[in-house]
């Protein structure tokens, strides 16, 4: 495609509207274009070939009676100037228009404008759009987005109804169909038989057999599923049914492999203290399986008391201690490739530093200097790697907590005083980007530091230390009634533990407590006001961080010698197996997966 200065495209633009030294013209039902044959030949290999074939090099009017005028007015207007007026209502119509005059740039504008907006309410329908256009990158992210948003689609997408058998099956067969129970699975598929019954009652077995029925609960494969009156009917449903609860009541060791779905989002636990010493280990949970696997790194890089945060990849560890001195480093750790680099360190030393990431740039708030708590801030952006100084906050303070709400940054508590001997406060700020000011807010019911803060369900909860001693409590900031609120309390009493919100649910990793480091971990139903105790850490850690990542990652275990997509089996399960079959110790490989590649780990 040709490629045209400004002042070019002005000229060439000029002339098309005044109709001067145009040699062809395009007619689309009642309406002519006179159009200039070179300039709609450095663009479009079709109009080459239509304007150069010996049939039509003599002719000067080209019909095109299935185009609709405004649809071609945007396709010469993008052949002109590169660029065009494209909009979600007519970007399908466009890339259609474009991909059948082959005008590359014009067919990559209209995708990525459709993958900008790809919804719930619209993915199936682009998705299938792309299959037919041959739009590849369109296509795949739309059924990444199908597979991500399943259940919303499976209950009020009317695009979901008129899916092909074959089309559905593919779907929930697919290892990353995102669904918080397989019960989900099922009804959908009940769902979309009801829309025409007569005729895909007779799928039932099909789909069915792409249902992983070992992951449903007991008693709903039990009492639900059996007696579907589908299923009662297909002697084959029933003997899948039948299967499946006879494996589900019998010994763990007669269970198969059975593979869990992959999550679309992962919570990972990174450094802090381990049995004494600092760490940078991570593990990370995986909420289908609920397991914790440990991903080692070769390079290991201990720093105790730094801000960490997760940004496009990376993990950011900031400031700190090394053991021995304060620091203003910054180091990144890529989670592709398990490798560290330093980047663009602080304007100032900063240990025990609060740390969030919002709008794409990093935050560090206060911490403290050799001397006294910080109330300075500053702000750093990956894209120039520069680190630069913002409005200080209201108060000096270390150990604080924060989170991002609404576009603002919240921070609660911490050690404050400009001197060593400072201690804990009780009180609040919000920081706004656009107006770099800080301005306070209620204060907490108690005092606070070391303890954890997260933004969830619209609220800043703060929960764990106070003053002397680890506490239970959780308390909730409503910034709409600009009021605290208590909020059921963990059931452990926690300090310095991790915190992140997963699937709606609010969870606390690890940390410490009045007398030891601790790895269980909980996690907080906002909508039943309950927290419930879940699978422990592999290790016990203290001072540790915690991210969410999208999409892309998942661990496995996995026999030496199977395929990577392999299922899911808890150790206990496999130790056993393999005693039954006669093997004398379990070889374990952890599979990482980041951005469609494969990292295979030995532990």
């Amino acid at each position: 495609m040709l490629t045209m200065n400004t002042a070019w495209k002005n000229v060439l633009s000029e002339l098309r509207r005044d109709q001067e030294l145009c040699d062809a013209v395009i007619q689309v039902g009642n309406v002519e274009f006179e159009v200039h044959r070179i300039v709609l030949c450095g663009c479009s290999s079709y109009f080459r070939d239509l304007f150069c074939s010996t049939e039509s090099a003599s002719e000067q009017v080209y019909s095109f009676p299935d185009v609709s005028p405004h649809v071609m007015s945007l396709v010469l207007e993008f052949a002109y100037s590169q660029a065009a007026a494209i909009t979600e209502e007519n970007a399908l119509e466009l890339l259609a228009a474009a991909k059948r005059f082959a005008i590359k740039g014009l067919i990559q504008a209209c995708c990525d404008l459709l993958q900008q907006n790809l919804r719930f309410s619209n993915c199936i329908h682009i998705w299938q759009f792309a299959d037919v256009y041959g739009c590849v990158a369109l296509r795949q992210k739309a059924y990444h987005c199908i597979l991500h948003h399943f259940e919303a689609i499976a209950e009020v997408c009317a695009d979901f109804l008129l899916l092909s058998v074959q089309q559905l099956a593919d779907l929930i067969e697919n290892d990353e169909l995102n669904v918080k129970q397989e019960k989900v699975v099922f009804e959908a598929v009940l769902h979309w038989i009801s829309f025409a019954p007569q005729e895909r009652s007779v799928h039932i077995a099909t789909l069915l057999s792409k249902v992983r029925l070992l992951l449903m609960p007991l008693d709903y494969l039990a009492h639900t599923v059996s007696r579907n009156p589908l299923v009662k009917n297909c002697p084959p449903c029933i003997a899948m049914v039948k299967s499946a609860l006879r494996t589900l009541c019998g010994p763990d060791v007669e269970r198969p492999l059975t593979r869990t779905r992959l999550p679309s989002r992962v919570l990972f636990a990174f450094g802090g203290w381990r049995n004494t010493f600092p760490t940078d280990k991570m593990e990370h949970y995986d909420v289908r399986a609920d397991r914790w696997v440990r991903l080692d790194k070769e390079d290991e890089r201990f720093r105790l008391f730094c801000g960490c945060v997760y940004l496009n990849g990376f993990v950011y560890c900031i400031g700190g201690d090394d053991g021995g001195n304060l620091l203003s480093s910054v180091l990144r750790f890529h989670l592709a490739t398990r490798t560290w680099t330093e980047v663009g360190p602080m304007h100032l030393i900063r240990c025990d530093v609060t740390v969030v990431e919002l709008n794409g740039c990093i935050y560090a708030l206060g911490g403290r200097d050799r001397t006294s708590n910080l109330n300075s801030a500053e702000r750093y952006e990956p894209s120039t790697n520069q680190w630069t100084l913002i409005a200080p906050m209201q108060e000096c303070r270390s150990s604080a907590g924060a989170a991002v709400l609404h576009g603002q940054v919240y921070i609660c508590g911490g050690l404050g005083g400009p001197g060593p001997g400072a201690g804990p406060l009780q009180t609040a700020e919000c920081y706004n980007p656009e107006t770099n000011q800080w301005t306070a807010i209620e204060p907490m019911e108690t005092r606070r530091y070391a303890a954890g803060v997260i933004a969830y369900n619209n609220q800043i909860y703060a929960g764990g230390h106070n003053t002397v001693s680890c506490v239970c409590s959780v308390t909730a900031y409503d910034p709409l009634l600009e009021r605290w609120r208590s909020s059921a309390p963990m059931l452990r009493c926690r300090q310095y533990f991790g915190i992140a919100v997963l699937e709606d649910h609010l969870y606390v990793v690890g940390g410490c407590d009045d007398s030891e480091i601790c790895g269980s971990v909980e996690r907080y139903d906002s909508k039943t006001n309950k927290w419930e105790v879940i699978r422990n850490m592999e290790m016990p850690n203290g001072w540790i961080r915690c991210f969410v990542v999208e999409r892309h990652i998942n661990c496995t275990h996995v026999f030496p010698g199977t395929d990577l997509r392999s299922c899911v089996l808890e150790k206990r399960m496999l130790e056993n197996l393999m005693s039954k079959l006669g093997f004398k110790s379990v070889l374990r490989f952890y599979v990482f997966r980041f951005d469609q590649q494969i990292y295979s780990i030995e532990i």
